[in-house]
């Protein structure tokens, strides 16, 4: 009996999760926009008229391999080195990681804690040391770096063309020194690469806000007059949505260009994007309900008093109106970036097209229906040559066989998806085609077919980490590669 009432429900629920796909596409239909515009456009800074005072900092654990040659790239920039000031929180540190930071001028503080672990937690213990040894407040603004990153010598230049124009946060163009080490490596390059021209050159030239992406990037002193409170396992992910609920643009650099080192290892990988699928979640549940109501609000629920305007500004009718639709559809960018729409669309389908379709096979039986069935062109191509079609009486046979049928059609549209999203690494590998060092074809060819496992671990892990506690691990770094090796090829 329920089960006939489940089956007979089908076609309605059928319809209702179509009219639910449809208004996800709807509102993710900006993502085109953002697509066009990162073909053609991106921000552009003029020389600044003043140069400020930074402070550089640097969370490092065992970093003994890397540390250096950062150190060595950031002396190399072109910016008065009066105005620099580089600080090292050695994590934990095993290794002489602390001893290579001081040899190479920096300021370095030893930190030693076994419960809290995060990258997170060191950037908080080395604010709290800047404010007892300098006041934070003492520089302008503070950039951030991972130990294994390399900086081109204008990059702090650059950056400070973005800042001196009035921008507070501001994020730069990643590349990857270890590009064709492996497969794995590649799959990474190509995302940063993606991010770029799919997010962060277009909300640059709409003065919205991008997302930070862990490291190579620059903030104001406000951000941090109270100290530093991100300390998740994805510290970036909540310091781009805090900030974006206080109004804050956060905009990107194209000109400003760093170089990190990508994971070569499957199990490494692995282990840093469940941390990434973990923080992404906790990110969506501390800061979505804010972003949410800023959608409707404004900033009525500001939990902070980070952001001044201008009084001027503030008392401009016009400059008012544009400002709240910036900040409420900034606020609507990053909601949708946060919120875990893989895990929603699984659920949509093991409920609709799995349990409730079942049911109404078991109910009503197989007609005729078409296995290789699905949206994509691999289908689509499929249907054309071949015509599988199945027939199954009412009963548990074609219950077994409807969700044989529905996991099929799945696997199917995942494959030809997989194609698809083929296409996306060969735009990258074009349109960047200057950035990228020189590559055999033959590796582009493969860097092309494995691409697509980068978002499908993504999504997989996504799925792993609701149910899993997971803990911070460090991310070995062994590249040997300098901003010389870099420039040279």
């Amino acid at each position: 009996m329920i089960l006939n009432i489940i089956g007979e429900s089908y076609n309605m629920f059928k319809g209702i999760n179509n009219v639910i796909g449809s208004i996800l596409s709807i509102m993710l239909i900006y993502k085109t926009v953002y697509f066009v515009i990162g073909i053609f456009f991106t921000r552009k800074f003029k020389p600044a008229k003043n140069k400020h005072k930074y402070a550089i900092v640097i969370a490092a654990r065992n970093e003994e391999n890397v540390i250096g040659n950062l150190l060595d790239s950031i002396k190399r920039q072109d910016y008065p080195t009066e105005l620099l000031k580089v600080f090292v929180v050695a994590d934990n540190c095993t290794d002489n990681t602390a001893k290579i930071a001081r040899k190479n001028g920096a300021v370095c503080y030893e930190r030693f804690d076994d419960e809290h672990k995060t990258k997170g937690y060191a950037l908080q213990y080395l604010f709290e040391k800047i404010e007892e040894d300098y006041g934070r407040m003492s520089f302008d603004g503070y950039f951030v770096f991972d130990a294994d990153n390399l900086l081109q010598s204008d990059y702090i230049s650059r950056m400070n063309d973005a800042f001196d124009s009035g921008e507070k946060i501001i994020t730069s163009y990643r590349n990857t020194k270890n590009f064709d080490e492996n497969w794995i490596a590649s799959t990474y390059a190509l995302h940063w690469l993606r991010s770029i021209r799919t997010n962060h050159r277009a909300r640059s030239v709409l003065r919205l806000a991008t997302n930070i992406q862990g490291t190579g990037f620059l903030f104001s002193n406000e951000i941090v007059k109270d100290g530093w409170d991100y300390t998740s396992l994805t510290e970036d992910r909540a310091l781009t949505a805090d900030a974006v609920a206080q109004g804050y643009q956060i905009t990107y650099n194209d000109a400003a260009m760093f170089y990190d080192e990508q994971p070569i290892s499957l199990r490494i990988a692995l282990r840093q994007r469940l941390r990434w699928s973990k923080g992404h979640l906790l990110a969506f549940k501390e800061s979505g309900p804010y972003l949410f109501l800023n959608i409707f609000f404004g900033k009525m629920f500001i939990r902070k008093d980070w952001n001044k305007k201008d009084k001027k500004q503030s008392k401009n009718y016009f400059y008012s109106i544009i400002e709240s639709i910036r900040h409420r559809f900034a606020s609507y960018d990053t909601l949708i970036q946060l919120t875990p729409l893989v895990v929603f669309n699984l659920a949509r389908w093991l409920l609709v097209s799995v349990v409730i379709y079942c049911f109404y096979c078991y109910d009503n039986g197989i007609n005729s229906i078409n296995i290789l069935g699905g949206g994509t062109y691999l289908s689509k191509t499929l249907n054309m040559i071949f015509d599988f079609k199945i027939t199954t009486n009412p009963g548990i046979s074609a219950l077994l066989m409807g969700i044989f049928v529905s996991v099929l059609m799945r696997i199917i549209y995942r494959i030809g998806m997989y194609f698809e999203n083929m296409l996306m690494a060969i735009y990258v590998f074009v349109i960047e085609r200057k950035n990228i060092k020189k590559i055999p074809f033959r590796k582009k060819v493969l860097y092309t077919f494995t691409w697509p496992i980068f978002d499908i671990i993504g999504r997989y892990t996504t799925y792993a980490a609701l149910f899993m506690n997971v803990t911070w691990k460090p991310i070995p770094h062994d590249s040997k590669i300098t901003i010389e090796d870099i420039n040279k090829n």
